[in-house]
């Protein structure tokens, strides 16, 4: 089987994941109430499937899906702040076609990358369980063992972090932005703030930080 349909068999299982009743709950409800600026909208409200280039040689990994942005669309860092600084880092970087994501059907098309995340589905607060992390981390592993072409995982906040850590069987390694850590799995980690406006907002992370990190991945992917 080749990479391309290994992704989309693991895809299928995932978009109808019940593993965690909690988190389950949240995003059918927050679908049905929706924010008021999206009341017109149909909500995925569903998990979030992995997307971008099967044949990547970086992966993307993020926290989980935002309630109103990937919850909404059905497509990871897609229609909220998180996905526009992202898409612009790719398109800067040239992983992607265009500086903006904002829906499934918006033309991004992303080249040498893929996107995933440590929890498929949209958590309360941003705070997923340790149990809802440990239920998710079998995708996490299955696209690790079907993206034979990665070179270089960029984590973007520490639970993403741990969670690749867990699924590389990784010991003792520590989160801050900007490590890089070479020989796991025998890939390069490289650690990042997550682009969330609680960090984009303080000048925790500065463009000039975040650029320079997509700078790095460019380089140790290409290599």
């Amino acid at each position: 089987m080749n990479t391309a349909s290994a992704l989309e068999m693991l895809n299928n299982k995932v978009v109808v994941c019940k593993q965690c009743p909690r988190l389950a709950r949240y995003i059918r409800d927050i679908g049905r109430t929706k924010a008021r600026r999206y009341s017109n909208e149909n909500y995925w409200a569903r998990p979030l499937p992995g997307w971008g280039d099967p044949n990547a040689r970086l992966l993307i990994v993020g926290l989980a899906p935002a309630a109103h942005g990937g919850n909404r669309t059905g497509r990871m860092f897609t229609g909220d702040s998180s996905g526009d600084w992202l898409a612009r880092a790719m398109y800067e970087s040239g992983f992607a076609n265009k500086p903006t994501s904002h829906a499934r059907d918006d033309g991004l098309v992303l080249t040498g990358v893929y996107i995933t995340a440590a929890v498929r589905c949209a958590p309360p607060e941003n705070k997923p369980t340790l149990q809802e992390m440990a239920n998710c981390l079998i995708y996490l592993k299955a696209e690790l063992a079907a993206l034979e072409n990665v070179k270089v995982v960029l984590t973007l906040g520490k639970i993403a972090f741990d969670a690749y850590c867990k699924a590389a069987d990784a010991k003792r390694l520590t989160f801050s932005h900007g490590a890089i850590y070479h020989n796991i799995s025998e890939k390069t980690l490289i650690a990042s703030y997550h682009p969330s406006r609680q960090n984009t907002n303080t000048g925790r992370l500065t463009w000039e930080m975040w650029s320079k990190i997509f700078a790095t991945a460019r380089s140790l992917a290409i290599l």
